[in-house]
């Protein structure tokens, strides 16, 4: 029985030490105060932290789901292809694609795009578009082909320029001055004097 513990003992410790590799994931030391109340201002003012007003003041059972306000990618897309018939809007799948759109002008040619977020973050590398072309001579005889020209990339510049600004403004909402009572003047903390 003490052998079994001491070995169980022994593999636990090589697992520790193995999944200890020196860095945290995502962290980054340069980037994080080393003071503890420094770095609960600055996780309170970008609206990572907890509040215990924030948790009074909501109500319960309110079945508000706010996912459209969060992801900015996803606000920026439906905001840019607002002028198209929505086909299919799968958010937690990440996949937006709309139904076959032609205007006025040339009845006999459609577009139809689908939208592909590969992450919600912010970035030229978060979403695959693809622009689909139908041309139909009648309504028998149609044909579609995929394309990359100038729309994919004037889409992607759009709905990226878009979501940034929505990036910045829910960054500014989510700022809120940390005021802690035992801190004194300016959010640090007051200097006793013997």
């Amino acid at each position: 029985m003490i052998y079994f513990k001491k070995v169980s003992l022994f593999f636990l410790i090589i697992l520790f030490l193995n999944g200890c590799n020196g860095k945290l994931p995502g962290a980054d030391a340069r980037k994080i105060p080393y003071d503890p109340n420094e770095r609960v201002k600055r996780n309170l003012e970008q609206g990572k932290g907890f509040r215990i007003d924030d948790a009074w003041n909501k109500k319960s059972g309110s079945g508000t789901f706010e996912f459209a306000t969060s992801n900015e990618l996803w606000r920026a897309s439906l905001d840019t292809i607002d002028f198209m018939p929505i086909a299919t809007a799968n958010y937690s799948g990440g996949i937006l694609i709309t139904d076959w759109y032609s205007d006025n002008e040339n009845l006999n040619e459609s577009i139809k795009i689908s939208i592909r977020f590969l992450t919600t973050e912010v970035r030229s590398d978060a979403l695959d578009i693809k622009v689909f072309y139908k041309i139909c001579e009648n309504v028998v005889n149609c044909k579609i082909t995929q394309q990359s020209g100038s729309l994919k990339t004037e889409l992607t510049k759009e709905i990226l320029k878009k979501a940034a600004i929505y990036a910045s403004q829910t960054e500014g909402e989510n700022f809120r001055p940390y005021n802690n009572p035992s801190l004194g003047k300016n959010n640090t903390r007051s200097k006793k004097k013997d």
